[in-house]
């Protein structure tokens, strides 16, 4: 993981988004002091894209539609969410 403060990833945009589609963590800094996090697409997001693309599920940015019978391994959301709040 590396990071990188906000001019720089101004300035090189397109490689510090490259480095995240290549499933680099890329933390972004304002003066030194940690602000934010590039990360890649997960591969639940990519599968639920691919299924919205061939027409099997349909998703307009809130709960997917059309998912039945899909299982997903991990922790359940609620324990993540509950994980994040902390």
């Amino acid at each position: 993981m590396q990071a990188v403060g906000i001019r720089d990833l101004k300035a090189h945009l397109s490689t510090y988004v490259g480095y995240a589609s290549q499933g680099e963590e890329i933390i972004v800094t304002d003066r030194g002091r940690e602000v934010a996090l590039l990360v890649p697409i997960t591969p639940e997001r990519r599968a639920v894209l691919g299924m919205v693309a061939e027409g099997t599920a349909s998703w307009s940015g809130g709960k997917p539609v059309g998912l039945r019978g899909v299982e997903i391994d991990g922790e359940p959301l609620s324990d993540t969410v509950i994980a994040e709040r902390r």
